[in-house]
C-alpha cells in the first residue's frame, strides 16, 4: 500500500473529503518523523512504537573488490510492533 492508496482507505472509512483526509494522512506522518527526531519516539497502542537508533561508527567491507572500508555512525528509525498487531497477523 502507497500513500495515495492509504488516503483513499481513510475516505472509505471516513466521511471526510479527498483533500481532509490527505490533510489528516499527512499530518499524522509530520508528526511521527518530528516525535522520532526527539528521543522520546512515537507508542501507538495495539499497532507498534517507532524509536530512533543510534549505530556506532563500523568496519564494513567492498563486495565488488574487498576493501575493507569505514562506515559512518548514523541514526536510523526502527518499528517494533505491538502485541495487538502481532497476533493480527
Amino acid at each position: 500500500m502507497n500513500k495515495a492508496e492509504l488516503i483513499d482507505a481513510v475516505i472509505k472509512q471516513t466521511s471526510l473529503s479527498k483533500k481532509d483526509a490527505t490533510n489528516a494522512v499527512n499530518a499524522t506522518i509530520l508528526s511521527i518523523k518530528k516525535a522520532t527526531k526527539k528521543t522520546t519516539g512515537v507508542s501507538i497502542v495495539g499497532f507498534g512504537s517507532f524509536n530512533t537508533v543510534k549505530r556506532k561508527a563500523r568496519k564494513g567491507r567492498n563486495p565488488q573488490t574487498g576493501e575493507t572500508i569505514q562506515i559512518k555512525a548514523s541514526k536510523s528509525v526502527r518499528f517494533r510492533p505491538g502485541k495487538a498487531f502481532k497476533e493480527s497477523l
